[in-house]
């Protein structure tokens, strides 16, 4: 009798060509940090050498910031700021005043996944004040069957308002979910003009 071959099950399949598990590539390390005062709380970002990585939405504390960014609460900024970390708190401070619309930032995606780096590089090209479903991403990123994939890499945004996951609704103009919570997803549409849209159909 031959030597029975091994035939994987269809779960195994799912698995071996499921975008969210193909490796990424290696995390670089983060050179410095910036944590500032907002109109709407303290917020932070952070930077490797490649670009800006990571982005914390509007918090009650710095200490809450530091946290988020995965640093000890003693932590304080050491030396002047980079000239890059000044230039993203000042848009970001803009955009939170409603005086900017866009990002002009290097970014450093490499934190995620290929896939979610097409995912978040989607998310770039929807404009201010525009929103569009999980499914819309889906079909630019490899078929409408990744929409589940889709929705986990928007959740793992490291960088929410310059990569806009806010702008990302339910295929049924429901308001759908957000990593910070649905108040602060509520807030940023309303800056942005769009959460009318969606009124009376938020469950």
């Amino acid at each position: 009798m031959g030597k029975r071959q091994f035939s994987p099950s269809p779960l195994t399949v799912r698995q071996a060509h499921h975008p969210e598990l193909r490796r990424g590539t290696s995390a670089p390390s983060r050179l410095s940090v910036c944590v500032f005062r907002t109109p709407w709380g303290w917020m932070g970002v952070s930077e490797t050498a490649k670009g800006i990585d990571a982005v914390v939405l509007p918090q009650a504390s710095r200490q809450a910031v530091l946290s988020e960014l995965g640093l000890p609460l003693a932590q304080r900024q050491k030396g002047r700021i980079s000239p890059r970390l000044c230039e993203a708190r000042a848009q970001l401070i803009d955009y939170l005043s409603g005086t900017r619309r866009s990002f002009d930032l290097p970014l450093d995606l490499s934190r995620g996944t290929g896939f979610r780096q097409k995912v978040w590089r989607t998310l770039l090209r929807i404009p201010y004040s525009r929103l569009r479903s999980y499914q819309w991403v889906a079909a630019r990123v490899g078929g409408r069957q990744y929409a589940r994939a889709v929705g986990n890499a928007v959740g793992a945004n490291p960088m929410p308002i310059v990569i806009p996951c806010h702008r990302i609704v339910a295929h049924d103009m429901s308001l759908g979910g957000f990593s910070c919570g649905l108040p602060a997803k509520r807030k940023l549409l309303t800056l942005e003009g769009t959460l009318q849209t969606l009124r009376g159909k938020q469950s």
